[in-house]
């Protein structure tokens, strides 16, 4: 692969979406070619699976149907976007990836590691070189959220889920520290992202 994946992950309600929009404009200022995406989105198919899933109707909905649903879309994002972005030599900026799945289904929903085995199968072998992780305690995620109106099926859960949620955030920085960068998403917006383009900037530095 000749371009750079890089994801951002967090809790809701963690200025997630924020920093990539900001980090986004700072790659577009400074010429970078890159391609914006999110997931579960990003194409099409990928899109339709979407509004299913985050649908504050389907109350109803397994658990494994949540699991499947998710790699589905993931499969489609990889095969029809990313990876021929990646070849392509660009910036891939994803708002979500794998780690949420193993965030929110494996220790959110207590699916455990079928989470993550089910979805190598999706990815094909397809991570990010980057993961921006924004670190916010769940309690303030939620106070943001109501603050600002937000309600899909996934922001509509009990706080122990979301504690879960977090722990597995947590607990996937300490596993694959190589790629994760955790950042105090408490601080102030501009904080944070200055920190986003630090990280960024001695990555590329690195690489030249």
């Amino acid at each position: 692969m000749k371009g750079i994946f890089i994801s951002f992950e967090g809790s809701d309600g963690s200025g997630k979406s924020t920093q990539f929009k900001l980090f986004a404009d700072y790659l577009r200022n400074n010429e970078f070619e890159i391609v914006l995406t999110r997931e579960p989105g990003g194409t099409p198919i990928s899109e339709d699976i979407r509004k299913i899933l985050l649908d504050p109707s389907n109350t109803e909905m397994d658990p494994m149907t949540e699991v499947l649903l998710f790699a589905a879309s993931r499969a489609q994002h990889v095969s029809q976007l990313i990876k021929p972005s990646l070849e392509e030599g660009k910036i891939v900026l994803c708002d979500r990836f794998l780690d949420s799945s193993i965030a929110y289904q494996g220790y959110g929903r207590q699916m455990g590691d079928c989470v993550r085995i089910i979805n190598e199968y999706a990815v094909r072998g397809i991570m990010p070189d980057i993961t921006f992780f924004l670190d916010l305690d769940p309690d303030e995620g939620r106070k943001r959220n109501v603050a600002a109106g937000k309600k899909d099926r996934m922001e509509l859960e009990m706080m122990e889920f979301h504690k879960r949620v977090y722990t597995g955030y947590k607990e996937l920085a300490e596993i694959y520290k190589n790629r994760f960068v955790t950042i105090d998403a408490s601080k102030s917006i501009e904080c944070v992202a200055e920190e986003v383009r630090s990280h960024f900037e001695r990555y590329i530095s690195g690489k030249r």
